[in-house]
């Protein structure tokens, strides 16, 4: 029975989240499998993963094909390495300590590679929210300087209203005044 590491699609329309599965090649892709190796999802960023790797390596060893998407998954997180070392171990070629070591240094590598990449997002979101904050600012303060015109024109048109008035009274009481006399 020829066995394939693929992943079994869930989550609703738009918003995948798959299993990591241990399969009969002949079974349906969302059907029976043998063994559940993790998670994976790809809608947050950076996806984020959930692997059982030293069953995916049993399977591997076994002789499990993973497809080309599970590769690229069993690779990042390791599953791939853990394997070859291990091979490397049954030929004679590492020690078991030689080998656990060498992964363990990989391992903190791509640690620090991943953290790396989510302060990177965590800085350019802040920036962007920063830089929202600001043009706000400034659409705030050109409204205010739009409203204060607006309320010094008012007043000056009232104040020129006004005076127009009392010139206005002024004639007639002048008229009045002379036809008065």
């Amino acid at each position: 029975m020829p066995v394939k590491i693929r992943l079994q699609r869930h989550g609703k329309k738009g918003k995948p989240f798959y299993w990591i599965v241990a399969a009969d090649a002949r079974s349906k892709r969302d059907g029976r499998f043998l063994e559940k190796l993790g998670t994976y999802n790809p809608n947050v960023n950076p996806a984020s993963i959930d692997l059982d790797v030293d069953g995916a390596v049993k399977w591997l060893q076994n002789g499990a094909q993973p497809t080309d998407t599970a590769k690229a998954i069993l690779s990042y997180k390791g599953a791939l390495l853990k394997n070859h070392l291990a091979v490397g171990v049954k030929k004679g070629a590492l020690t078991e300590e030689q080998a656990e070591e060498k992964y363990q240094a990989w391992l903190s590598e791509k640690e620090g590679s991943v953290d790396a990449k989510k302060d990177a997002l965590a800085k350019a979101e802040a920036a962007a929210k920063a830089k929202a904050l600001e043009a706000e600012k400034e659409v705030n303060a050109k409204r205010e300087a739009a409203a204060k015109a607006e309320e010094v024109e008012e007043t000056a048109a009232e104040a020129e209203e006004a005076a127009t008035e009392e010139v206005a009274e002024a004639e007639v009481t002048e008229k009045a005044s002379n036809e008065e006399e």
